[in-house]
């Protein structure tokens, strides 16, 4: 069984209540339990975690260092701002993928730069919730 970390950034846990114009009315444990369903009929096990610290984040990507087959993040708006998250995922050796569950490239300029996708085998943005699905699929194709 391939083992995935799927990491949340800040105020994702936020989801179903903030700007539900853009974020949809699903929650993080809706997306979580859809994760959950997906991965098991894939044959994957995952670690399904959400931190508004940015600290934390960088902490979890070091402990999965040789533990994990695949990460898929969704940075929030640390995809844009922050290099430590960037300098901890150059660790990894597996691949990574980045979603967004809105695209952020036809939002505001200021996040249109991701520091996490030169590291990405893919970014899945634009797709609602749904874009984590899509996110296990690419990584099933990526390990297989």
């Amino acid at each position: 069984m391939k083992n995935i970390l799927i990491l949340n950034g800040p105020n994702l846990n936020m989801l179903g209540q903030r700007e539900r114009e853009i974020y949809g009315t699903e929650t993080l444990d809706d997306i979580q339990a859809q994760c959950m369903e997906q991965a098991k009929s894939l044959g994957f096990s995952i670690d399904f975690r959400q931190s508004n610290h940015e600290g934390e984040l960088v902490s979890w990507i070091q402990e999965s260092l040789g533990t994990v087959d695949g990460l898929i993040i969704n940075a929030a708006a640390y995809t844009h701002t922050s290099v430590a998250i960037h300098d901890a995922l150059k660790l990894l050796s597996v691949p990574i993928i980045e979603v967004h569950i809105s695209d952020p490239k036809t939002r505001e300029a200021f996040r249109h730069h991701s520091y996490i996708e030169p590291l990405a085998a893919t970014v899945i943005a634009g797709q609602g919730a749904k874009g984590y699905k899509t996110a296990l699929e690419k990584l099933y194709g990526l390990l297989d």
